[in-house]
């Protein structure tokens, strides 16, 4: 097959895929983005498989014309079924998950998805060793290379594996800190720049093998430490922040592969994994360093001091229904527990019949809302709730003070007025929905305990503020019955 070929639909491919992030970008084109990547990872599956198969093919240009060369033999026919297999069972694997989980699992599978991109670094760098040791040639630079993907790929397929089962609540999501843990987070990144200079000056024989075993070992652990030691709180960045690691990670295999899509579509990952970490962190107040070398969160415990805000107001569907009848204007902000409970399709039909009797309904949503970037608004989305009146944190704060009632439902640190009026408060300064300036707040919760970061949060305890317990999905169809 003509290299040419295989490159243009390379080309081809890398459109589509910024096209897709493009399309990703708003609620209205997010659809058609996500067909468009799936058409070029498509088109980049067909083209590198053909090229496999039936070996490519160059043209060069020489003294006596045109001439075609074979760069590559036909694979043979026991790595053509091995392809065959590898295809149908990540199909396989990839449709069963994507029909099965729901929008609560996805931070996880995603998290989980981006520990196989880590593990396919590590082994193309192990693989691409090999075939140097084999064609006794070391070429410093293609030896820098897969020794950088093989660091970030293992330092990527360990943080993922632990970001993984701390949001499926396989294990506890509190940092562990352990002691001196952001001097080994740097004796590890020393030790690995170190490394790097030694195998590119002495790659071949034992040594060789050693740095590149010791530096896989070493990256193991750093990705193991370095998502452990970051709290539920920040769970929103370390999402992102794999997001980008293992764009680099295919970034850095398409380097070893000599890949054009990989180098493109790992930088295409790798640059909007880091933008979207800035992103939340911004929207948390917290520097991206401050996340790495350790980030807050707990399992509902109270971290830091305890205070005593007085007593909380308990209030009924029942009541909070006629509070919902004689209102004009009505802001929703939801959280994880909305997502927990699957009351999105609940709240839509609240919503429905709210402005069905001409009460203006809007949601606000805080950049950091779940455990996902967009992962409120996907399930909004989901439950057909008009994307005109979802609103982001800056359109609708300065609205608070003119609304009749919000309904803060299943979220919690999100809308913690201690970000702003504590400067003690481990999120004093973080950028929150200011939904105690409003007439009326109704609070949809399981318990009084914290939320994901583990900060006491005084707006259950305002005055204008009422609790209404239990799951939230049952208790917005009790409102929507007394309605």
């Amino acid at each position: 097959m003509p290299d040419t070929l295989i490159q243009g639909s390379f080309i081809i491919a890398g459109l589509l895929f910024i096209l897709a992030l493009a399309g990703l970008s708003k609620h209205e084109t997010s659809k058609r983005g996500n067909i468009l990547g799936a058409i070029g990872m498509a088109i980049a599956l067909v083209f590198i498989i053909l090229g496999v198969v039936f070996g490519t093919e160059q043209t060069v240009a020489t003294m006596l014309g045109d001439v075609t060369l074979p760069i590559q033999s036909a694979a043979p026919a026991w790595a053509i079924i091995a392809i065959v297999i590898a295809l149908v069972v990540g199909a396989i694997f990839g449709i069963t998950k994507a029909l099965k989980v729901e929008m609560t699992g996805m931070p996880e599978l995603i998290a989980l998805f981006h520990s196989f991109v880590g593990l396919a670094a590590v082994l193309v760098g192990w693989t691409a060793y090999f075939q140097s040791v084999a064609a006794g040639h070391f070429d410093p630079l293609h030896s820098g290379e897969l020794f950088v993907g093989v660091f970030i790929g293992a330092v990527t397929f360990t943080g993922s594996i632990i970001a993984y089962l701390k949001l499926s609540a396989k294990i506890k999501s509190a940092s562990l800190v352990l002691p001196a843990h952001n001097a080994l987070n740097l004796l590890a990144i020393a030790a690995f720049v170190v490394l790097t200079v030694l195998f590119v000056l002495m790659p071949e024989g034992a040594l060789g093998l050693g740095l590149l075993i010791a530096v896989t070992l070493i990256a193991l652990l750093l990705g193991l430490h370095l998502v452990a030691s970051i709290g539920g709180g920040d769970m929103p960045v370390v999402v992102s922040m794999l997001n980008s690691y293992s764009g680099w990670a295919a970034a850095a295999a398409g380097f070893t592969l000599d890949n054009d899509l990989l180098i493109i579509t790992g930088a295409l990952v790798g640059s909007s994994g880091a933008y979207l970490s800035f992103i939340m962190c911004k929207a948390m107040n917290r520097s991206f360093i401050s996340v790495i070398a350790g980030g807050f969160g707990s399992d509902g415990a109270i971290v830091g001091a305890q205070k005593d805000y007085g007593e909380h107001r308990e209030t009924n569907a029942a009541d909070v229904a006629d509070m919902l009848k004689n209102a004009s204007s009505v802001v929703i902000t939801p959280g994880y527990g909305m997502a927990v409970a699957q009351a999105q399709g609940s709240v839509a039909d609240l919503t429905s019949k709210l402005r069905a009797q001409g009460v203006n309904v809007r949601f606000g949503i805080h950049p950091v809302a779940g455990r996902l970037p967009g992962h409120m608004n996907v399930l909004l989305a989901e439950a057909k709730v008009p994307y005109d009146i979802v609103l982001e944190m800056d359109e609708i704060n300065d609205d608070f003070t003119n609304t009749d009632v919000v309904l803060v439902i299943g979220a919690n640190d999100t809308v913690n007025p201690a970000a702003s009026e504590d400067p003690s408060s481990p999120i004093a300064g973080m950028p929150v929905l200011e939904v105690w300036h409003a007439k009326q707040v109704i609070v949809f919760k399981r318990s009084m305990a914290t939320g994901y970061a583990g900060v006491q949060n005084p707006l259950f305890f305002k005055e204008n503020s009422a609790m209404l317990f239990g799951d939230a999905k049952e208790r917005v169809e009790d409102i929507v019955k007394a309605l």
